[in-house]
């Protein structure tokens, strides 16, 4: 096969790498070079596959495998990337997940690359491992805070134990698939055109991808020759004080089982649901409270009831004045720590001050004699009331100013460059924008 550079010996810089390949062999089966691109490498497949098609030739079945097989491979960029780092040795056995993975020595048999890959595989194959079987246990904060033993039920597949795995009655074993000879998947080749024929990997649909077949009157009673069964397995899950939220806890061999292939694992991660009172930050919990005007000036007392239900007093002195939005910390009244248990972090009380409404008190002179007890107001220095223009004070109810809203216009910023006939359109006054009420 010309075109090709030996293994080992080639530089190319193409649109499809920049350093040497660890393996050039597959070019040479295809003839291109190992910087070809990938409409270079469909027509030299094609060419190869129309010269070499069984049809015109039995005994070019073995050559037609290797050009497939070489094609199946540098047609898909992630395997044609594996490849060229790795060479065949990156994509052998692949698949970790539990389902048969990409295996060119599975898919096209040993004899097909013997010339071409040193005679197929060196050593007994490996044996695949199972996926792992994620479950979310979901527990409340309280739980998270005081810890607990949560059990789980769970279903699993399991080998049957009456036919141990083969799925055959009175211990008959299945035999080899013989369309795909045991591959469990085969080539289909089929015309797209005149002169233009297309191979594509599928699954037996004799076997259905398990390589072996099994007489209906051979098969178990106990699996209906599916070689596994469904089991119900409870897993007890040690919730340790101060769980973090999407912890997982492993249960290694615990997962589905199937024959040939090493089991998975079970992860049950953690999921902690909002509590009404608490929230949770880290280490952390904060807590919110209202306070009346009364209470932020003249001092307060009241209780919370902590995650594990002891009750907290707290309390602050009259003349500590507590402001609006203000935080207060209580020390080692947060969560446990899973590292430590003899510690925890801390209790932050973040505090909301509800004002009194308006003309609360009955007559001025209350507001006078409430005024001597409040700190003195601020002096009017450099003010000239005299040559003041005197406004209204109105209140706004649904206004948002986060935004930079302004005029009047909700959740838009202030715009300067009204034109006159904008203005006199809306006549001073916020066109869409909310109502004001005169005090």
């Amino acid at each position: 096969m010309g075109g090709g550079f030996p293994s080992g010996g080639s530089f190319y810089h193409g649109g499809h790498g920049s350093s040497s390949p660890a393996d050039t062999k597959l070019y040479d089966i295809l003839g291109v070079k190992p910087d070809a691109s990938d409409s270079e490498i469909k027509k030299a497949y094609r060419r190869l596959a129309r010269e070499y098609h069984p049809d015109k030739n039995s005994d070019h079945g073995d050559k037609f495998k290797e050009i497939s097989a070489a094609y199946e491979i540098l047609s898909d960029e992630n395997k044609r990337k594996i490849y060229d780092q790795q060479g065949m040795e990156g994509l052998r056995g692949g698949g970790g997940d539990g389902g048969p993975g990409f295996d060119i020595f599975d898919m096209f048999g040993e004899s097909t690359f013997g010339s071409f890959f040193g005679g197929g595989r060196s050593g007994p194959p490996k044996k695949k491992r199972g996926r792992d079987t994620l479950h979310k246990l979901r527990i409340s904060l309280v739980d998270a805070y005081k810890g607990k033993l949560s059990k789980l039920k769970l279903s699993r597949k399991v080998i049957c134990q009456s036919c141990k795995g083969f799925g055959g009655a009175n211990g008959v074993k299945p035999q080899t698939c013989t369309k795909c000879h045991g591959r469990g998947v085969y080539m289909m080749t089929r015309r797209v055109g005149p002169g233009m024929i297309t191979s594509q990997q599928v699954r037996c649909d004799e076997c259905r991808g398990e390589r072996e077949v099994l007489a209906e009157k051979d098969k178990c009673r106990s699996c209906s020759g599916e070689k596994i069964v469904d089991e119900t397995k409870i897993l007890t899950v040690d919730i340790m004080p101060g769980v973090k939220q999407n912890q997982e806890f492993v249960f290694k061999g615990e997962g589905d089982q199937y024959p040939g292939v090493e089991t998975g694992n079970v992860k049950i991660i953690v999921e902690i649901e909002k509590h009404p009172e608490f929230e949770r930050q880290g280490r952390d919990l904060v807590y919110n409270k209202t306070l009346t005007l009364t209470e932020a000036l003249c001092g307060f007392a009241f209780t919370i009831k902590q995650l594990d239900g002891r009750i907290l007093l707290v309390e602050n002195r009259p003349g500590n004045v507590i402001e609006p939005d203000s935080v207060r910390c209580v020390y080692g009244e947060g969560m446990p720590w899973v590292e430590n248990r003899t510690q925890k972090g801390n209790l932050y009380i973040k505090f909301d001050i509800k004002f009194p409404t308006s003309y609360f008190l009955k007559n001025e002179e209350d507001y006078k004699k409430l005024e001597k007890c409040l700190p003195p107001r601020p002096k009017p220095e450099g003010m000239n009331f005299s040559a003041a223009e005197h406004v209204t004070l109105n209140e706004c109810e649904g206004v948002n100013l986060n935004g930079g809203g302004g005029g009047g216009r909700r959740g838009e910023a202030y715009q300067e460059d009204y034109d006159d006939e904008d203005m006199d359109n809306e006549s001073g006054h916020g066109h869409g924008g909310v109502e004001c009420r005169q005090q």
